[in-house]
């Protein structure tokens, strides 16, 4: 996965840092920190008609209005309900908040730049641009996010009009 050349992030490397780490199922994942807002319990989730499977809906989240996306169902593995331990992480993805369904929060993990690699070639067939890397540390594996590739423009755009209020245009409020 070769990245912008000078960046000191060649072959996944430059990507070291603070990384919140959740389960889908029984793979765990990451994201910077710093695109994390905040982690809130699950909420009733009002569906809108009309959108995208991948998008369970809106909530109210303090009087604003975020569009709640099931990552389990955008990277194609099958739906499940929600447990106990399940939860949302809010996310600023394209200028924009974006709540994320989760299986269930891990930790916040340091990540040293050497402990993170490429994601591999897959094949031609299989998407891994939305990943920054792949993470190793204490005999684990994690499958490092990049946010703004896993929810693209597009997805995000049909995530606003779904009901979010990330806009001045009183078309969203």
């Amino acid at each position: 996965m070769a990245r912008e050349a000078g960046t000191g992030r060649e072959n996944g490397r430059g990507f070291g840092g603070k990384y919140l780490t959740f389960y889908l199922g029984k793979e765990e994942y990451g994201l910077p920190i710093l695109v994390v807002r905040e982690i809130i319990g699950m909420l009733a989730i009002t569906m809108v008609p009309g959108t995208e499977s991948w998008l369970r809906g809106v909530i109210n989240l303090r009087g604003k209005i975020i569009p709640v996306c099931d990552l389990r169902v955008k990277f194609g593995m099958s739906a499940v309900e929600t447990g106990e331990r399940s939860c949302i992480v809010v996310v600023q993805t394209h200028d924009f908040e974006m709540g994320i369904v989760v299986d269930q929060v891990s930790e916040v993990v340091d990540l040293q730049e050497q402990s993170v690699d490429a994601a591999p070639n897959l094949g031609s067939q299989v998407r891994t641009d939305y990943l920054l890397g792949i993470g190793t540390t204490g005999g684990k594996v994690r499958l490092l996010l990049d946010i703004d590739k896993a929810l693209s423009t597009s997805d995000v755009l049909r995530a606003r009009s779904a009901g979010s209020t990330g806009s001045d245009d009183p078309f969203f409020k």
